[in-house]
């Protein structure tokens, strides 16, 4: 089995993966035109939005290096 199949195969992986998280938690806050939700007056939904920002970026960082493997597998 040649390498390029090994890197499609990670690279649809990795985008089924992150597309999942997409799915789950959407696009980060910083990333949508209206304004950001702010949890300043309670310590643990400040909380919960830092950890869903994080979650979120972690799934749009995911799907790139996805897109990417697929792209240089078939190259």
């Amino acid at each position: 089995m040649e390498i390029s199949n090994f890197i499609l195969a990670f690279g649809l992986g990795f985008l089924w993966h992150g597309l999942q998280i997409f799915w789950v938690a959407g696009l980060p806050r910083q990333l949508k035109k209206t304004k950001p939700e702010n949890g300043e007056v309670d310590s643990q939904r400040s909380f919960m939005l830092f950890w869903l920002d994080q979650y979120s970026w972690i799934g749009l960082i995911i799907i790139v290096i996805g897109i990417l493997s697929l792209i240089r597998g078939l190259i």
